[in-house]
């Protein structure tokens, strides 16, 4: 069986201890602060990022350097058989096609992937790649199941505030004043790695029910479902519960987001992403129907 190294970058989400153990490489994403910068997860924790960011007007990320995507994979192709790339969507940032200029400037074989999305999906993308390395597969048909995760993954957020995502350029001006005239919500998902609003609703509270109702759409055939949010457990802990009244067995897992996610999204947004599972995509045996109260 070929050896195979993962790299990806620090939306990922994946746990640093996890990471040493199997063979994945995280390039950090930069966060700039009134000028500063900093590298995500590694310089700055995540309540100094708020802190911060609520003093600061002048917040944003950027890509890593294409140097550090260089070196890591000259010493990488040294070491490994295969070489696998997950990044965070193109649509979003620049760190995809750094990485590729960089596996080409170091004549490093590397199987990219545009995971058309960040954190939680990216997490399962790698895991369950992972998984299909240890039952034999090889890179390519690793990064074909990997395909079918993207081609069946949902992710919707309800941002507490455009205000950030308006500084980031993720929605228009004009939306943002709509929204603040008429107290309008949006609820925004991720379509081909872009952010788009699928609804404008009145209140928080019709928002979030509508997002759970397209939630229910799919609920019987996931397994796992993460709840996100930026410093916003108490909705978090919310949406859990509802989603647990509606499937009792269905795994349900809350995580913070990473700083990168909150500079564009604002600290209070809540995001929900689910994967339907199949036998392409599953790294179960059987792919069981998870049971629905109606």
């Amino acid at each position: 069986m070929k050896s195979i190294a993962w790299v990806t970058d620090s939306t990922c989400t994946i746990d640093p201890e996890f990471a040493k153990n199997n063979h994945v490489y995280i390039v950090p994403l930069r966060l700039i602060i009134n000028n500063e910068c900093y590298k995500e997860n590694i310089d700055i924790t995540i309540d100094e990022f708020y802190e911060k960011m609520r003093q600061h007007d002048q917040v944003g990320s950027s890509q890593p350097p294409i140097g550090e995507f260089i070196e890591l994979y000259e010493r990488l192709k040294e070491e490994y058989d295969e070489i696998i790339a997950v990044h965070l969507s193109t649509g979003l940032s620049g760190t995809y096609n750094a990485s590729m200029q960089g596996a080409e400037i170091a004549e490093a074989n590397v199987i990219g992937i545009d995971s058309k999305v960040g954190a939680y999906p990216i997490r399962e993308m790698i895991t369950r790649g992972i998984h299909w390395h240890k039952m034999g597969f090889t890179g390519l048909e690793i990064k074909e199941k990997i395909e079918n995760i993207i081609q069946n993954m949902s992710f919707y957020l309800i941002p507490a505030s455009l205000s950030q995502l308006h500084r980031s350029g993720r929605v228009s001006g004009t939306q943002v004043v709509l929204s603040q005239l008429l107290r309008i919500n949006l609820l925004l998902r991720f379509d081909e790695g872009k952010v788009i609003v699928v609804e404008k609703i009145r209140t928080m509270k019709k928002t979030k029910q509508a997002l759970l109702d397209i939630f229910k759409q799919d609920v019987g055939l996931v397994s796992d479902v993460c709840i996100m949010h930026s410093n916003n457990l108490e909705m978090a802990l919310k949406l859990e519960e509802d989603i647990k009244e509606m499937a009792p067995d269905l795994r349900t897992e809350i995580m913070t987001y990473i700083p990168a996610v909150a500079v564009h999204a604002g600290e209070g947004t809540v995001g929900l992403s689910w994967i339907k599972n199949n036998r392409i995509n599953s790294i179960y045996s059987e792919v069981e129907p998870v049971a629905v109260l109606v």
